[in-house]
């Protein structure tokens, strides 16, 4: 993660200040719990949360651990230091490192997710609305990149949007899926910790018990959630990938918003380049840089190793300020989006009716002549107009194999836009509701 790709909300989650406030608070509660229980004294469990204010000293935590070589230790020390040996003596009663550290990163993978998804939010907002304005904006489809069937600007972000919504939906699942603490102690057997202590230390986080852990939280939940962030980030991907293509100059069907005093180029004063969407496109693998190490993760040896701790503190942060800051651009990117729908029409009619020739082949089917032959007739006219420039229907007119089947005014019908719009509300109706 580096500055110039992080919003400051997220990488708050993330530092040092937020990471043992977060173990401070697991503490406190496990002491509350054990007090409860009457395995330590109510006026130890008190003094914990004398510290509830107390702004933690990184540098000195840090000092600690260059010593200690052991991060909880070193952050128990500090603490200590703060509310006072004695009243400290409770403090992790039967508890592990673990227990602090996979409780803590879960806490925050669930609030990174609820920034992604509020993200989400704003950008399917976007993409509704700009699918609403361009609804029956006709362009051309393509396939293989070249020239299809007619569609519209509107289908093209509402099938932006679909994709995002499913997204979301499995971003809530992953939030869900991630959403565990453990407070087991030593290989997970609460030996010498109650259950209850875990149980009430999910409660106030808004965490659920881990069903069975081992001296770690199961890597598996982690997996689906860098996995689920993963399959957003292609998401990104594709659209950009859309919009780049779109601003071409040989399509320039719409392009990113160029704002007054933006530079295109250093050495080319006439540049307006993609630069914002080609910017996802590298977040994008980024993001899903973290799947892959996330997936091997699962693998730890017996009740537990380390391999997957260095793996998380990199991809943790990484994962989510990156996509969180690509979801908020290419939000920015839709909403100020230049649409042309002249443009799209002259790329539409740059092959002279072309794009009907699917309509004809199907009338001349329905009039009785073999799909072979059918097929025959219309693309030795379409060649005409690939290769010669020719116009479309009127060769098909002055086909006399085609005229036998097809009148001119029938050959004509073939060639309405109207037809290739007609069933857009009924998509429209499935994507967005009534």
């Amino acid at each position: 993660m580096i500055p110039r790709y992080a919003r400051p909300e997220m990488t708050a989650i993330w530092s040092p200040e937020t990471k043992f406030r977060i173990w401070y608070e697991i503490e406190a509660h496990a002491c509350d719990a054990l007090a409860n229980l009457g395995v330590i004294p109510r006026e130890n469990a008190k003094a914990v949360w004398k510290a509830r204010d107390v702004e933690f000293d990184v540098a000195r935590i840090d000092e600690i651990e260059a010593v200690t070589k052991h991060d909880v230790i070193a952050f128990l020390t500090h603490l200590a230091e703060i509310i006072g040996n004695d009243e400290a003596r409770f403090v992790h009663q039967g508890m592990t490192s673990s227990d602090v550290l996979d409780t803590t990163l879960n806490v925050q993978l669930v609030r990174a997710a609820d920034i992604l998804l509020a993200d989400m939010d704003a950008l399917l907002a976007a993409l509704k609305r700009r699918a609403q304005e361009t609804k029956m904006d006709v362009r051309i489809g393509r396939s293989h990149g070249i020239h299809a069937e007619p569609v519209t600007m509107g289908l093209t972000f509402a099938r932006f949007y679909a994709e995002m919504d499913r997204g979301r939906a499995r971003l809530q699942l992953a939030r869900a899926e991630i959403a565990t603490g453990a407070i087991s102690g030593a290989v997970g057997t609460f030996a010498n910790i109650d259950p209850a202590v875990e149980a009430h230390v999910c409660r106030e986080l808004g965490l659920s018990p881990e069903p069975i852990s081992t001296q770690v939280i199961p890597r598996d939940r982690h997996a689906m959630f860098f996995a689920t962030l993963g399959v957003i980030a292609s998401s990104i991907e594709n659209i950009a990938t859309e919009i780049r293509h779109m601003q071409r100059t040989e399509v320039l069907e719409a392009e990113e918003f160029f704002s007054k005093g933006q530079k295109g180029s250093s050495a080319m004063p006439h540049k307006r380049n993609p630069v914002l969407t080609e910017n996802l496109t590298g977040l994008a693998r980024l993001v899903r840089s973290g799947v892959v190490p996330a997936l091997e993760n699962v693998t730890l040896w017996h009740e537990r190793d380390i391999s997957h701790s260095s793996v998380e503190r990199g991809i943790g942060p990484d994962a989510t300020i990156h996509l969180d800051f690509a979801l908020a651009r290419l939000t920015g990117v839709i909403d100020k989006l230049v649409v042309y729908p002249e443009n799209m029409m002259n790329n539409l009619n740059q092959f002279r009716g072309l794009v009907h020739s699917q309509r004809v082949l199907l009338a001349l089917t329905q009039k009785g002549v073999s799909r072979e032959d059918a097929y025959r007739l219309v693309q030795r006219n379409a060649m005409k107009v690939w290769e010669k420039g020719a116009d479309f229907m009127t060769e098909l007119k002055g086909d006399a194999e085609v005229t036998a089947a097809l009148t001119e005014a029938e050959i004509e019908e073939k060639f309405d836009l109207a037809y290739h719009t007609k069933h857009v509300d009924t998509i429209f109706t499935r994507v967005f509701g009534d």
